[in-house]
C-alpha cells in the first residue's frame, strides 16, 4: 500500500492538507516517500490530566497536536520519528482504557483509543511502520527509551524521600532518568542524558547516584509508590503543559 501511495496525487493531497492544518507554525510533512496511513483522535496522559490530541501516522513519523478546530486547525506540532518507537499495552484504569505506550529515547507517553478496535489498529500500523522501517535501514531498535513521568495529581508527597509534603511553596518537580514526581531537595542535581537533552536535566538523587557510580537506574516503568494504586508504565508528561519543565 505505501508503495502504491507514494507518488499518488491522492496522498500528496492528504499531507498537504495536514500540513495546511498546522500553518506557518508546524514544519513542512511533504517529502518522497512519505504516505500518510491514518489520522485519529487520541487522549493523551498530560502531566496535569489527560487531553486529547490528534494523531497523524505516516509511513517513517508519528505527528500529533492540539485540535483548535477539528479537521481545521491545529498547533502546537509533535514529529516523532518511527524508527525509534517502541510501543507497549498497558491495562485498563478506570476511565482509561484501550491504552499503549509510545516510547522513545527523548519522550515517552501513555495514549488511549476510544474503542478496542481502534488501539488494535493504531497498535498494529505503528508496529509495521517500525518493522519495516528498521528492515530498510538495517539498524538495531534502541534499547534506552525516556521515563514516562508521573502525573502530578499522583504524588502528594516526595515519592523518593516520602517525607515533603507538595504544596504552592514546596513545588512538585520530575527526575528524567525515572520520572517520579519528588521533591526540590530530593532533585537538586543535574546529569547530562544526550537522548534527552544537550545540557544536563533535573535528576533525583537516587538516580544521580546511580548514573555516576555507573549503576542503573530503576526505570519508571518498574517503579510504584507503596499504597498508590498506579504502575508508572501508563502515565506520562507533555510538555503542552507550560509548567512541564520543572
Amino acid at each position: 500500500m505505501v508503495d502504491r501511495l507514494a507518488n499518488s496525487e491522492a496522498n500528496s493531497k492528504r499531507i498537504a492538507i495536514v500540513e495546511g492544518c498546522f500553518g506557518t507554525a508546524g514544519q513542512p510533512l511533504a517529502i518522497p516517500g512519505r504516505v500518510l496511513i491514518g489520522e485519529g483522535i487520541l487522549t493523551k496522559v498530560c502531566r496535569k490530566k489527560p487531553k486529547t490530541r490528534q494523531f497523524f501516522l505516516f509511513n517513517d513519523i508519528l505527528v500529533y497536536g492540539n485540535i483548535l478546530i477539528q479537521k481545521k486547525k491545529y498547533n502546537k506540532q509533535h514529529i516523532i520519528p518511527l524508527e525509534s518507537v517502541t510501543i507497549d499495552t498497558v491495562p485498563d484504569d478506570g476511565d482509561l482504557r484501550n491504552g499503549w505506550l509510545i516510547k522513545t529515547p527523548t519522550k515517552s507517553f501513555a495514549v488511549y483509543a476510544a474503542t478496542a478496535t481502534e488501539k488494535s489498529e493504531w497498535m498494529n500500523h505503528i508496529g509495521k511502520c517500525v518493522s519495516d522501517l528498521v528492515q530498510k535501514s538495517g539498524k538495531a531498535p534502541t534499547g534506552e527509551h525516556a521515563a514516562v513521568w508521573v502525573p502530578d495529581s499522583e504524588a502528594t508527597v516526595c515519592m523518593r524521600c516520602q517525607k515533603v509534603k507538595f504544596t504552592p511553596v514546596s513545588r512538585r518537580h520530575h527526575c528524567r532518568k525515572c520520572g517520579l514526581v519528588v521533591c526540590g531537595p530530593c532533585s537538586e542535581k543535574k546529569y547530562l542524558l544526550p537522548s534527552q537533552s544537550s545540557k544536563p536535566v533535573r535528576v533525583c538523587e537516587f538516580c544521580y547516584m546511580q548514573l555516576t557510580s555507573g549503576g542503573l537506574a530503576p526505570r519508571s516503568d518498574s517503579l510504584s509508590r507503596p499504597g498508590s494504586k498506579f504502575n508508572t508504565s501508563n502515565l506520562s508528561d507533555d510538555d503542552d503543559d507550560d509548567d512541564s519543565s520543572d
